[in-house]
């Protein structure tokens, strides 16, 4: 199964931090510029209303004293006829902050005195492009700290990885040919890498015994099963020999001779399937299926005739396919056999289409969702003897080995029709 495509964690990890640290500075930088407004409202209020209330001192004083207007500060409704500017009618009386007349930038205060409203404006130009300057300076110097944090945080997060990394690395290098192999742990490793690593370990060494365990059977199977099916062989071949036997007993016997010698190559094959797979297609043979069906049908009339089933041989169009011979048998012979195990009576239909054995079973059928239960199975590699699974393990690894496919086509009630496609190691119609 392939694995699922992602970020890899080291990536995460920088993009999180990095985020992280560009929320914060945009937070502080957000509440230092509310700050600086506050303050900056608190020192012009501070100052102005100071300056008004020297203003209104001296007045006390001299009533024919005026306001002398400065460079940075105007004084606007001291003198009778003398209005206030259009930017500043209609504004409640307070601090108002950057208001632009005249083309420059001001903070105005505006205070009632004799009903009359009175504006004191200070100009803030200068003021203001400074402040502007440090907000550049400080947004500047904020983004290469994050630019330079960014580089600390994926050059720190890539070695605190290099462990995982090296540990991945060396669990990709296993292999399931060598015994022995264990997974070494870098230096710099971390604790919990450590306690993963030994429990891996562990684990390899158990499925080592396991494997080994699995090959001592087989190898014990191997003799077991050769030895009685040598005996019948024999036993056959000499119950063949001897005279005045019917001839019709000596066919049966010839069969159980034949058959005998075909158990005995597909466990050869079988064995090469346990223990290397690879090697089961170089055991291939040139098989014509025009010749081999009719032998299988054959084989399995009995079977159909207790249940009350006819098997029906299409018409066989010339197909050869190169292939090991008691494999193929074994796969059709199980997709046949399955037929008849779920069929109870009518006719199974058996034919080849474009290099493929088709079987047709007028037999009890799958819903859907037995059909995917089947596939998810052979998927996993246990087909099982559930319903419709007969021997499909075994099918599903030759399939994966050889290159073949097995499509099911059922409806509840209405049988259900195999497909077994040999089209790859099919060689050409009449070759």
């Amino acid at each position: 199964m392939a694995a699922r495509g992602g970020k890899s964690l080291r990536r995460r990890m920088v993009q999180g931090l990095v985020a992280y640290a560009v929320l914060v500075s945009i937070a502080v930088y957000a509440y230092g510029w509310i700050i600086n407004e506050r303050a900056e409202q608190l020192v012009w209020t501070s100052l102005l209303e100071a300056e008004f209330n020297h203003i209104e001192g001296r007045q006390a004083l001299s009533a024919g004293e005026r306001w002398a207007d400065t460079e940075t500060m105007l004084l606007f409704g001291d003198e009778p006829g003398s209005p206030l500017p259009a930017a500043l009618e209609g504004m409640a009386p307070g601090l108002h902050d950057e208001v632009v007349f005249d083309g420059k930038e001001w903070a105005v205060l505006i205070r009632e005195i004799d009903g009359q409203p009175w504006a004191l404006a200070l100009d803030i130009g200068d003021f203001e492009r400074h402040e502007a300057y440090v907000a550049a300076s400080v947004l500047g110097a904020m983004l290469v700290m994050v630019v330079l944090l960014g580089l600390a945080i994926g050059w720190g997060v890539d070695r605190l990885m290099r462990p995982m990394r090296l540990f991945a690395q060396a669990i990709a290098g296993l292999r399931p040919d060598r015994s022995g192999e264990r997974i070494e742990l870098p230096p710099d490793a971390s604790a919990e890498l450590a306690v993963i690593a030994d429990a891996l370990n562990d684990y390899i060494a158990r499925n080592e015994l396991y494997v080994q365990r699995e090959r001592v059977f087989i190898d014990s199977m191997s003799h077991e099963l050769r030895t009685p099916i040598a005996v019948i062989g024999g036993a056959a071949e000499l119950a063949g020999a001897q005279p005045g036997v019917p001839e019709g007993a000596r066919q049966q016997i010839a069969r159980i001779s034949r058959t005998g010698r075909e158990i005995e190559r597909l466990i050869a094959l079988l064995l090469v399937l346990a223990k290397d797979p690879g090697r089961l297609a170089q055991a291939s043979d040139r098989i014509d299926l025009a010749q081999l069906l009719p032998e299988i049908i054959d084989d399995h009339l009995p079977m159909a005739r207790e249940k009350g089933l006819v098997l029906a041989l299409g018409t066989l169009p010339p197909c050869e396919i190169v292939a090991p011979l008691p494999v193929v048998q074994a796969a059709i012979g199980n997709l046949l056999r399955n037929a008849i195990e779920n069929s109870d009576s009518g006719r199974i239909d058996i034919r080849v289409e474009a290099g493929a054995v088709v079987i047709e079973d007028p037999g009890h059928g799958m819903t859907p969702e037995e059909i995917s239960a089947i596939y998810a199975r052979m998927a996993r590699g246990g087909g099982g003897r559930e319903r419709g699974g007969i021997g499909l393990d075994l099918i599903s690894r030759l399939c994966a080995h050889l290159g073949w496919t097995l499509a099911i086509a059922s409806r509840p009630g209405q049988g259900t029709t195999t497909r077994l496609d040999l089209s790859s190691a099919r060689t050409g119609a009449g070759a």
